[in-house]
């Protein structure tokens, strides 16, 4: 596989290009992820942010072959490592996830088996992907509890999942996902469901595990606090597209896009006091329906014309910054970039 490399040298670990997911339901179909490309840099932190429904998490499942019964890739490739993930059976698949590329689910409650041990569950993962039994097994498992940061392990190792807190949960998680030592560690919402005073804790210990085992992490989040304080690179998702990918500063402090413009200014954390907070107009598209041109025109007051008709190429701006927009082309209508609460206006 040709390997891309960028500016500070790193390849690309992972090529996603041109993928397309389809999903039926009630006899329709629904084109989820639309025509997207991404790579994936080694030893990067990449966030993949955007409204819920927009695609982030359909994007991650179909890196792991998690798509649901009724979703399929309908074209387009998956390149890691050589091989096509988007051709894998499920056989080849269990080869790859966990031990490749693993993922870290926003709800503790329901990845967890609430009748097995914690300890028992990190020793499964460490028999399948790693060939670790017995004493050997429980030493690493226990090993790998200290390392997120769970005291007593002896006495955790022989424990239940609703013996544990919510944050607890969360870090037991991450020791299964990490225990196996998978080169790609994907973090579904990772403080979603955890309580607020535990959030920064939990994303602290992410960033050490991934110096220490040297992951290239996948964030999925809606949240651009969580984005601001673990992120090197972040791809924007509407409706099923990426219609901006940059730097962490690129994409807070030189936005293109108007639908990242939206977003950073409904950031709630930097609402003040006595202004209504931001809030985007409209919905977004329903994907039973062939989309055609910018998905955000219709709720885009910048739209032109040819948003509607056709769908933009994504302008190079940085050889690290891209953005989908007609507003990048030189023909289009100069505009004043609205301020954003992410930094400044143009």
């Amino acid at each position: 596989m040709a390997v891309d490399t960028d500016r500070d040298g790193r390849g690309a670990i992972l090529s996603v290009r041109s993928l397309n997911v389809d999903f039926t339901l009630r006899g329709a179909r629904h084109r989820v992820l639309r025509d997207v490309s991404l790579d994936v840099r080694r030893g990067e932190n990449l966030a993949i942010v955007g409204e819920s429904g927009s695609g982030k998490s359909v994007f991650c499942k179909s890196l792991m072959g998690l798509l649901d019964a009724n979703g399929r890739v309908e074209s387009g490739e998956i390149l890691y490592e050589g091989a096509d993930l988007a051709t894998l059976t499920e056989k080849e698949w269990l080869k790859i996830r966990g031990k490749e590329i693993a993922i870290v689910m926003q709800d503790p409650m329901t990845s967890l088996n609430p009748l097995i041990p914690i300890g028992r569950q990190i020793t499964e993962a460490l028999r399948l992907h790693r060939g670790l039994k017995g004493k050997a097994a429980r030493e690493a498992a226990m090993g790998y509890l200290r390392d997120v940061g769970i005291a007593q392990p002896e006495l955790r190792f022989k424990q239940y999942p609703h013996e544990f807190s919510g944050g607890m949960r969360q870090r037991a998680v991450i020791a299964i996902a990490i225990a196996c030592r998978p080169k790609i560690l994907i973090c579904d919402e990772p403080t979603t469901a955890i309580d607020v005073t535990i959030q920064a804790q939990i994303l602290d210990l992410l960033l050490s595990l991934q110096q220490k085992y040297q992951l290239t992490t996948i964030y999925i989040t809606h949240d651009l606090g969580v984005v601001a304080r673990v992120a090197d690179r972040v791809a924007v998702m509407y409706a099923g597209d990426f219609v901006e990918i940059g730097t962490t500063e690129e994409i807070f402090y030189d936005p293109r896009h108007p639908y990242v413009w939206a977003l950073l200014s409904s950031m709630p954390q930097l609402a003040k006091k006595g202004e209504n907070l931001y809030s985007i107009e409209g919905s977004p598209p329903d994907l039973s329906s062939p989309l055609a041109g910018d998905a955000f025109a219709p709720r885009n007051r910048y739209a032109l014309k040819i948003d509607f008709v056709r769908r933009p190429p994504l302008f190079s701006l940085t050889e690290t910054h891209q953005a989908r927009s007609w507003l990048l082309d030189p023909r289009a209508p100069k505009h004043e970039r609205p301020e954003t609460k992410g930094g400044g206006a143009g």
